[in-house]
């Protein structure tokens, strides 16, 4: 087959529906036409021809005459098909954007464009460094291969073509768009019923199976292959084998289903560009002179009211059409990342970055959509902007918002079992969850406030506002301790902003204000100079017995990143469980002590729960609302309930996930193998599932219910770890070989570190990590088919050689008697077969390795070099684990360096020592090395890894007073998981 595109250009000539199907037909034909001949023919170039787009099917013979020289058989029966197909009806899209842009005022856009110029079927371009990707134009076209030079690359967020740079103007030559993303609305009736068509693009690497004959797609040697191993729709992700037997001529005409989220998706039949109002002067003849006034200053508001696209519906019962917002400032890099991938799954157009004016313009242009549903990606203040613009718009009923949590806190995603922030769980599957979530309610709280007019004046405070900074909450408002340290770090925050730049010092400064503010008891007379009545009863009293620190107004279950103030009442018959949906506020009061109880699992005194409050304060207090603080001066606030929003609740779904055994009964017990994974591996070998399972560790076999959930799990899993050593000093660990003859594998009995999560292992192209937070509604059923992963980022990784003839039954379960579990056998236990030097990090090191070591030490790169040569392993270790990189780093020898990186296994990059579980990276931040820290993050050196202490190496840069270097420490960071995203979906 013709290398490259070039043999099947402009598939998606994207002017129209009916031109779609017409390039595609003509450039499918064409494609034959090369292939038997062995001749690439770039129908794609022809095919640009304006004339031919009016012609319809009378062109396409009329380019047939190009080829007559071709003739073979099979083309043949190409060419009726072409020529019986009905594509005359269709009529070109008008684009008057073409006659106002031409190719040198075009500019490479990134986000969607909503003005009247908007181009059909434009592309929507971020920068990658995707370097395995070949240019989608093809070589014969490709301007990195004329000039034989690197260029930058880009590549489209809605159909994942890359290109370089300078080639993008070449798509236009080859004729392929972009999926289109809302259509013209010419003469035609838009209320007319008008299909959507598919989008179809050549990849070199694709994921799943051919749908056409249910066989994988070729993937050996993938990632440098130039060869076209599929074709996919960017709409329906439907793929097929890039020949004539799988993917058929009907293919090209038959309508788009727009996939697996097609209920979420917005058609873009639905979205309609509509050309400016024009003066009637005709009519205006016609009627009086009065008549013509009025019309015309009608005329002027509705030209003032025009918008260049508007949104017609059509009937559809069964969807529920979404609006994702997203704000890119959440979460760090997460956010613009989102932003991308959710315009791959859904219609570009329905995804609003709120950076780029909010999302008061989206909601009212999409206000007449029905059974609307918004996803708000961001933290908490988000979902609360959206909330009020919801309020303002008035939108009657108005749609249910749920929420994917970026960033930290995010106690109303945690309320609503969203989670306390995202992880990599796949977009596809949070899509799902938004479609089939139900709807719930959510009190929402009105804030009143009035000057205090009894207060004293030896009281007034300059300083303070007279004002809230919100007048509506969501989740809570509070005054006394917790807001006087939010404030103090806002003012500081405001004041130098340069020295707030990272979360962990932001942390630090927290922690500082809370511990100086509890030295100094700046609250501790909070009592005296508050009055609080709730429902008509006056609780000052009680208020002034307590001698709070902290007054908390509370809606929602969850405060603080997760922690449950409230509590469970339990048999207190005064107070109700906790609802976020009942008309009902909580008051909680906080001394120092239960503050700190609360970060364990304590609780607040409960004061009440009731429907209204009149909170009088005497003197100027720090108070929060939602996290937005400030210092109110001596006021009356009422606090009284606004409304209530529709909420999208997340719920535990049996069918979550297509799994293979969906139609089968659930078993009444399953007996699941645990396997752990190193974090190394993980961000090594995550797209490459089988290697990742070869490079796992078994852990044991638990036996559980066969409708558990990944909490009940990982309490087994928790219990099966009661037997292990406590903290070994090195692996004590068992071979073993399955029975299927697979190869010995390593049986490790370290105990799993506390942060260790679930991987979905389901998924067609990767793993994925879940949440703690969500375990509860996760079936295990839904993640593993026959063996259970978990993701240990602290697990040190060694090897050893060995063998033993089978794996020992591992049970755990409810039902095993307590006492009974299976214990690992020490090494000793189970002596090798023959005896074989370990790779452990010895104790007692050779002399030889003891002067490659000094070397290191040294900096004498000479003598390093000499012993290496002479055959040391650079691999060794000294006694406390470290290895030659690491002290080749404190010894600052660039040289040394740079050498064991160019001759060591790459292994060496993350390995890490024992007493602090440091990496080389690690200590090279510490030590502000900047151009070592250079060399082995180039080399591959995972930036994610943690020390002992829970610090990366932008942490350690941060603590060693390094801005620049932790910069750049956290910009290549995200470049790593750009980088990795970029993989998956690799064209």
């Amino acid at each position: 087959m013709a290398e490259g595109p070039g043999s099947w250009r402009g598939f998606t000539p994207a002017r129209d529906d009916g031109e779609v199907a017409r390039g595609a037909a003509a450039s499918l034909w064409g494609a034959a036409d090369a292939e038997s001949s062995g001749q690439a023919q770039g129908l794609g170039l022809r095919s640009v021809d304006p004339a031919w787009e009016m012609r319809g099917a009378v062109a396409v013979a009329e380019v047939e005459e190009q080829f007559l020289h071709l003739a073979i058989r099979k083309q043949v029966s190409y060419r009726k098909a072409i020529a019986k197909s009905s594509l005359q009806h269709m009529v070109a899209q008008p684009n008057p954007a073409l006659a106002v842009r031409n190719d040198s005022e075009r500019q490479i856009r990134s986000t969607v464009d909503w003005s009247e110029t908007a181009v059909y079927g434009e592309h929507i371009w971020f920068e990658t460094n995707v370097s395995g990707d070949f240019c989608y134009v093809g070589e014969q076209n490709c301007m990195a291969k004329l000039l034989q030079k690197p260029l930058s690359r880009r590549k489209c967020a809605a159909c994942k073509i890359v290109v370089h740079t300078p080639c993008i103007e070449q798509l236009e030559k080859i004729n392929f768009r972009c999926k289109p993303s809302f259509r013209e609305s010419g003469s035609r009736n838009v209320r007319e019923p008008i299909v959507v068509r598919h989008h179809w693009v050549h990849r070199r690497r694709q994921e799943g199976k051919c749908r056409q004959c249910g066989k994988g797609f070729q993937q050996k040697f993938a990632f440098h292959s130039k060869e076209i191993v599929a074709i996919s729709c960017s709409w329906c992700k439907q793929a097929y084998h890039s020949k004539v037997s799988c993917f058929m001529l009907q293919h090209i005409e038959e309508p788009c289903s727009l996939g697996a989220h097609a209920a979420v998706v917005v058609p873009p039949t639905w979205i309609l560009r509509v050309r400016r109002p024009q003066n009637p002067l005709k009519s205006s003849k016609k009627k009086k002179r009065t008549s013509f006034k009025r019309k015309s200053s009608k005329k002027g508001a509705e030209e003032g009211r025009w918008k260049p696209f508007v949104i017609k519906p059509m009937p559809a019962p069964l969807m529920k059409p979404l609006l994702v917002f997203v704000n890119p400032k959440s979460g760090g890099n997460q956010g613009a990342k989102i932003i991308q991938s959710f315009m791959w799954y859904l219609n570009p157009r329905q995804v609003f970055d709120l950076s780029q004016g909010g999302p008061k313009e989206a909601l009212e242009l999409y206000r007449k959509v029905h059974n609307l549903r918004i996803l708000a990606c961001g933290g908490d203040g988000t979902v609360g902007w959206i909330l009020s613009i919801l309020d303002q718009l008035r939108l009657n009923p108005p749609p249910p918002v749920a929420i994917l949590p970026l960033g930290t806190g995010n106690d109303l995603a945690r309320t609503l079992n969203w989670g306390g922030g995202y992880t990599d769980e796949p977009l596809s599957k949070i899509l799902s969850h938004v479609e089939d979530g139900d709807i719930v309610q959510l009190d929402r709280w009105n804030l009143h406030v009035e000057p205090n007019p009894d207060a004293s004046p030896e009281e007034k405070d300059e300083a303070a506002s007279e004002k809230l900074p919100l007048d509506v909450f969501n989740n809570y408002f509070s005054l006394g301790f917790d807001a006087r340290v939010t404030l103090e770090f806002h003012e500081s925050r405001e004041a130098n902003p340069e020295k707030f730049n990272s979360r962990f010092r932001n942390k630090m400064f927290y922690a500082g204000t809370a511990f100086s503010d509890f030295l100094t008891g700046s609250s501790k007379d909070l009592a005296k100079h508050v009055k609080l009545v709730c429902d008509g009863t006056d609780l000052t009293s009680k208020i002034q017995d307590l001698k709070p620190q902290c007054l908390v107004f509370l809606n929602i279950p969850r405060y603080c990143a997760g922690t449950m103030p409230w509590g469970n009442p339990g048999e207190h018959h005064d107070f109700e469980p906790q609802r976020h949906d009942d008309g009902c506020i909580e008051v909680i009061g906080f001394t120092m002590t239960s503050l700190a109880a609360l970060q364990v699992g304590g609780h607040g005194e409960r004061l009440c729960q009731c429907r209204q409050v009149v909170l009088t304060t005497s003197k100027a207090i720090p108070m929060q609302v939602d996290g937005e603080p400030c210092k109110l001066a001596a006021s009356c606030i009422h606090i009284s309930l606004r409304n209530q929003a529709n909420m999208v609740q997340k719920t535990k779904r049996r069918n979550s996930m297509p799994l293979l055994n969906d139609q089968q009964p659930v078993p009444e017990r399953l007996r699941i193998r645990v396997s752990r994974i190193s974090m190394r591996d993980y961000e090594a070998l995550h797209y490459d599932k089988e290697k990742l399972k070869e490079a796992s560790v078994p852990l044991g076999i638990i036996v559980v219910p066969g409708d558990s959930d990944l909490e009940l799990c990982r309490t087994q899993i928790e219990r099966l770890q009661e037997d292990f050593p406590p903290q070994p000093s090195a692996l004590e660990r068992l071979h073993f070989q399955e029975g299927d003859g697979a190869k010995p594998k390593t049986l490790s009995s370290q105990k799993l570190s506390p942060k260790w999560c679930f991987l979905d292992s389901t998924t067609a192209d990767r793993f994925y990590r879940i949440d703690r937070a969500q375990e509860h509604l996760n079936y295990v059923t839904e993640i593993s088919q026959d063996e259970l992963y978990v993701l240990d980022p602290e697990l040190v990784v060694t090897q050893t050689v060995g063998t033993s003839p089978a794996m020992p039954d591992l049970v755990d379960s409810s039902a095993t008697p307590t006492g009974h579990h299976f214990a690992f056998p020490s090494s000793s236990s189970s002596p090798p077969s023959s005896p074989a030097p370990s790779a452990e990090p010895e104790r007692c090191l050779p002399h030889k390795d003891d002067l490659l070591i000094e070397a290191a030490k040294s900096g004498n790169f000479s003598k390093f070099q000499e012993l290496h040569r002479a055959g040391r392993d650079l691999m060794v270790r000294d006694s406390s684990g470290q290895t030659v990189l690491h002290h080749a780093v404190k010894s600052g020898s660039k040289d040394i360096v740079k050498y064991i990186i160019e001759n060591a296994p790459s292994e060496i990059l993350d390995a890490t020592e024992e007493e602090n579980g440091e990496t080389s990276l690690h200590q090279a931040a510490a030590l502000r090395q900047r151009t070592i820290c250079h060399y082995i993050v180039e080399a591959g050196a995972s930036l994610m890894k943690t020390d002992l202490q829970g610090d990366t190496p932008k942490h350690r840069a941060e603590k060693a007073n390094d801005p620049d270097l932790a910069a750049y420490l956290e910009n290549r960071q995200h470049y790593q998981m750009i980088q990795r995203e970029d993989q998956e979906t690799a064209v």
